[in-house]
C-alpha cells in the first residue's frame, strides 16, 4: 500500500510538472536529491561503524552484560511469561540495549531474533503471544537515549550544537515508552476481562 501511495505521488508531480513546463526543475531536484542521498549514506556509515566499534568494545568490555543484568529485574515483569533463562530474554535485552545507544540497524536482528524465540513458546499457534505485542509496542515506542543518527545528520548539515537533542531525547524516550507500555497493559487487561 505504501508503494502505491509513493507511486501515485511520483507520478501526480512529475504529470503537473509536464503540464506546468516545469520539467527542468523536476530534473535537476531528482539529481540533486540523488546526489546528497549518496554523501549523506557515506556520512552516516562512517558514525554507525564508529558507534558499532565502540559496541564491540563495550560488549567486550562486559558492559553490556552489565546493562542487561540491570535490566533484567524490569524485562522480567514486563514479560512475565518468559521464563528467566530462555534464549529470547537475552536477545530482548540485547535489542533494548543497542536502541538505547540509538543503534536501529544493529538491533533489529536481534529484535528478528527475540521474536522468533518468543514463536517458539506458543508452537503451533499464528496468534502474537502477551510477550511479542509488548515487544513489538516498547520497540515501536523508538526507545533511545543517544541519537546517534539524528546527531549525524546535524553534523552533516553543520548544526552549531548537534548533541543539544540528547536531553529532549531522553525526556521523549521515557513518555514514549511508558505510554507504550500502559497502552499495552491497559488493553491486555481489557482483553483478559472480555474472557471471562
Amino acid at each position: 500500500m505504501v508503494n502505491l501511495i509513493w507511486v501515485f505521488m511520483a507520478a501526480g508531480g512529475i504529470i503537473f510538472a509536464m503540464f506546468n513546463g516545469t520539467m527542468t526543475d523536476v530534473n535537476e531536484a531528482l539529481f540533486q536529491t540523488a546526489d546528497d542521498a549518496v554523501m549523506l549514506s557515506i556520512s552516516l556509515m562512517s558514525v554507525m561503524i564508529f558507534w558499532l566499534g565502540l559496541m564491540k568494545i563495550a560488549e567486550k568490555a562486559g558492559l553490556l552484560d552489565m546493562l542487561s543484568r540491570l535490566f533484567r529485574p524490569l524485562i522480567k515483569r514486563l514479560f512475565p511469561d518468559i521464563p528467566a533463562e530462555h534464549p529470547a530474554m537475552g536477545y530482548i535485552l540485547s535489542n533494548i540495549s543497542a536502541n538505547l545507544f540509538g543503534l536501529g540497524n544493529a538491533a533489529t536482528p536481534m529484535g528478528i531474533k527475540a521474536m522468533e524465540e518468543m514463536k517458539k513458546l506458543q508452537p503451533g499457534s499464528d496468534e502474537a503471544s502477551r510477550s511479542m505485542i509488548t515487544f513489538l509496542a516498547i520497540n515501536t515506542s523508538s526507545v533511545t537515549l543517544i541519537p546517534t543518527t539524528v546527531i549525524a545528520i546535524r553534523m552533516k548539515y553543520e548544526s552549531v550544537a548537534p548533541t543539544e537533542i540528547v536531553a529532549t531525547t531522553i525526556v521523549a524516550t521515557l513518555i514514549s515508552t511508558l505510554g507504550a507500555v500502559l497502552v499495552d497493559r491497559f488493553f491486555y487487561t481489557l482483553r483478559e476481562r472480555r474472557a471471562k
